[in-house]
């Protein structure tokens, strides 16, 4: 089972005849791209592609795909182009490796492949080359794309893309991803062999189900492909010595501890910044726009009953406003991870953080995600994105939540203030606290349970040369993150937000019409009610902690917001001044916990931290890693949050 060309069942004429017969139903054609990770394979695709493009999984994982239309390519038909995995290797060992090498072979349901672009990074040539030759082992006809010539011309070891051309047998373009050089030509050269395709010399292809059969000959078979590397690059100009290059004189400072350390601690921080100074002014901008002159204008296009128009702006219109307010602080930490990634810091950062992660079975590159979601769970999930298997993107997906975002921190500065006013700062430290033990706990749980099959590694990185960061193709790759977030989860969260308000609307005793109805006497309310009792051992088991914890669903931020719209009191301004709200809630708690209310506020709070995370996070969630993982990790979430409370509570009141 190969791709077509040489070794496959058919023979060229009538893979021809088929792609004949394809262009005249103007079916697309399937061409990957295939290359190691930090080749610029995603930069060339989003070049390629442009706008037209979106994020998948491949079918069946929760690994990443981007599949989009060669924008230029006039093959007849149209072109179809994937971008796959980053992997050095068809031998799989993780579900991204595996989804490339089923790819390539033409056995995934992404149907058989008509072309390979195989990028081969000039400045480390034999690891590209071991690729190639797995990918023209499969059968596959391939045009090679020669990235990074000028840092390979830097570092004193150029390579001529006529001269590999003439070795392998193969078209061989160089191109800049980063500045759109070449891509022209590799257009041209890519038409030209769908419709000739060649193939490498040198490499004979081999069946895919006597592969790994047998252990000698797959030992074989790697020798034979290294004795190939050996020979196409000594058949190359013989390189001159390498340079010291001014990367390699940055890192030699930058990789000790006691400078990498405290550089990668300033940019967690500046990360964090950008997660809650600058983003939270866009995203307050946006929501007021929506909540004013929208709402407005859609006060005025709706006529009709009040329940309608409530729905419309209160319910649908929210949901947009939530979605759109969102939509910058995305857009600003894909952009802000791109920026690092693009310029060769990011695989700097997981380098220095690797032991730290060793413990949970992640790599370095885990950290960032987790350090993000102490400013914001959403674009931590994002931030995933950076980690090489969809393995430890799951892992660390399912650890982002325990992370205590700053929107938890408002709940925690009203409960701190009000039931341990002498030592709030103190109080809401120690939820810091809990919030890194409960990842590293997490962690340690998940490793020995449903990740038992992710395997301790060597960390092997390839630290790419630093580079200048191109703007366009950063604001590119943003915009179309961000656009998927808005289109996926964006559905989830208006879907969420419309129910919350039927719920809301719908009044359960007399006397009431729909969509103006006390919150005690709504759905809403009576759902909050009939969930009360299942939070008494936890000292807290009344109606309006138990809206406040249902609302924060939605959103962590609204707790405060519901906890003053349920006891009909203004909303602080300032949580630390509660003023009546404080003085009901006291009151509440002291009731449901029989005396003991700063044990159920301090329960209160620990359930905050570890139960389901907002609405937005749990829609990236799904959209990453599908709906089976997000339902059980809510399922998960809320069994943690409600046992750790209630042993808050139980050992709290009796201290």
């Amino acid at each position: 089972m190969s791709c077509h060309g040489a070794g496959s069942e058919d023979s060229l004429g009538a893979v021809s005849s088929r792609r004949g017969a394809r262009a005249e139903v103007r079916e697309p054609l399937s061409v990957l791209l295939v290359g190691n990770p930090n080749v610029g394979k995603s930069t060339l695709f989003n070049s390629l592609t442009g706008a037209r493009q979106q994020v998948t999984n491949a079918p069946g994982t929760t690994v990443e795909l981007q599949v989009g239309a060669w924008r230029q390519a006039r093959a007849g038909a149209p072109v179809r182009l994937i971008d796959l995995p980053g992997t050095y290797s068809l031998l799989a060992r993780s579900p991204d490796e595996r989804v490339a090498a089923e790819a390539v072979a033409g056995t995934s349901p992404l149907g058989k492949p008509d072309l390979a672009v195989v990028l081969v990074e000039a400045a480390a040539l034999g690891r590209s080359l071991y690729l190639l030759a797995q990918v023209a082992q499969k059968g596959c006809p391939l045009v090679v794309a020669l990235t990074m010539t000028d840092v390979a011309a830097s570092r004193g070891i150029p390579v001529d893309a006529d001269r590999l051309s003439e070795v392998l047998g193969v078209p061989v373009v160089a191109v800049d991803p980063r500045t759109g050089a070449g891509v022209t030509a590799l257009t041209r050269t890519v038409e030209a062999a769908l419709t000739a395709p060649g193939t490498v010399r040198g490499i004979e292809p081999v069946a895919d189900d006597s592969e790994g059969a047998d252990v000698a000959a797959g030992l074989a078979r790697a020798e034979a492909l290294f004795g190939w590397v050996d020979d196409v690059t000594h058949q190359l100009a013989a390189p001159e010595p390498q340079a010291r290059t001014a990367s390699d004189r940055v890192d030699a400072v930058l990789l000790r501890p006691w400078v990498g350390i405290p550089v990668f601690l300033a940019v967690a921080w500046l990360l964090f910044q950008l997660a809650t100074s600058l983003a939270a002014p866009l995203m307050d901008a946006v929501a007021n726009f929506v909540a004013g002159p929208m709402s407005d204008v859609a006060r005025f296009l709706v006529p009709g009953p009040a329940w309608l128009q409530g729905f419309v702006v209160d319910g649908l219109l929210a949901g947009v406003g939530t979605v759109l307010s969102f939509a910058p602080l995305m857009a600003v930490m894909f952009l802000a991870i791109a920026l690092l990634e693009d310029c060769g810091y990011l695989a700097r950062a997981a380098f220095v953080a690797d032991r730290a992660m060793r413990a949970l079975g992640l790599d370095g590159r885990a950290v960032l995600p987790l350090v993000v979601g102490f400013g914001c769970n959403l674009p931590a999930l994002a931030a995933t994105r950076t980690l090489p298997h969809a393995r430890q993107r799951l892992l660390t997906g399912l650890l982002v939540p325990y992370a205590s975002c700053t929107a938890r921190l408002t709940v925690y500065l009203l409960l701190a203030s009000i039931f341990f006013p002498e030592n709030a700062g103190t109080a809401i430290f120690l939820m810091y606290v809990a919030s890194v033990a409960l990842i590293v706990l997490g962690g340690l749980a998940l490793r020995r349970t449903a990740f038992r099959d992710l395997k301790q590694e060597p960390f092997v990185l390839v630290l790419p040369a630093y580079q200048r960061p191109r703007v366009r193709a950063l604001l590119l790759s943003a915009w179309l993150r961000t656009r998927g977030f808005v289109s996926k989860a964006g559905r989830v969260i208006m879907v969420t937000l419309a129910v919350v308000w039927v719920l809301l609307a719908i009044p359960v005793t007399g006397g009431h019409a729909v969509g103006d109805v006390p919150v005690q006497d709504s759905l809403y309310g009576s759902t909050a009610q009939a969930i009360a009792p299942a939070l008494a051992p936890a000292g807290f088991g009344e109606w309006h902690s138990a809206a406040a914890l249902v609302t924060g669903f939605v959103a962590k931020e609204v707790v405060v917001g519901s906890f003053a719209q349920t006891y009909a009191v203004e909303e602080p301004s300032d949580p630390t001044q509660a003023g009546d709200l404080g003085a009901q809630m006291r009151a509440t708690f002291e009731e449901t916990s029989g005396g003991h209310a700063a044990a159920a506020a301090a329960a209160f709070m620990v359930f905050v931290l570890a139960y389901t995370p907002c609405v937005a996070t749990l829609a990236e969630q799904k959209r990453l890693f599908g709906a089976r993982w997000t339902v059980g990790a809510m399922v998960v979430q809320l069994a943690v949050a409600w046992g750790l409370a209630v042993a808050v509570f139980q050992v709290g009141r009796l201290l």
